[in-house]
């Protein structure tokens, strides 16, 4: 069976993306527009994996790795970082809310796969 990936973006057209170039690598991709529409999915289902925008309404990525992490099926799920935010501050708060790695805006499509194979093994 193949991987289960979730998606987070409040854009659909960076969702439309990620998801077409992790579908085309034969993953499983669900989708959600912000953090509080993907933590009630991953509260529903387990993911092998969560790629997520930071800047995002309701919830932003950095609260939902926070949040994700404080689940027992998620303690060590591979929690992805995809955004324009480069800056190193930012980096830390999300490696200190856990995020296993960070991807930045805009991506090639083979480093996201290459990437999203490497963290889960």
């Amino acid at each position: 069976m193949s991987a289960q990936l979730l998606i987070v973006d409040d854009s659909t057209s960076m969702r439309q993306m990620v998801a077409f170039a992790l579908s085309s690598a034969g993953y499983a991709v669900h989708e959600a527009e912000d953090g509080q529409a993907a933590l009630e999915k991953a509260q529903g289902q387990k993911f092998d994996a969560v790629v997520t925008d930071v800047n995002m309404p309701r919830m932003d990525g950095i609260e939902l790795i926070r949040q994700l992490r404080q689940l027992p099926a998620y303690k060590f799920t591979p929690l992805l970082m995809l955004t324009t935010e480069s800056g190193a501050d930012k980096k830390q708060e999300g490696r200190a809310a856990g995020a296993t790695g960070w991807l930045v805006k805009p991506f090639e499509p083979a480093q996201l796969v290459a990437t999203v194979g490497k963290v889960l093994g």
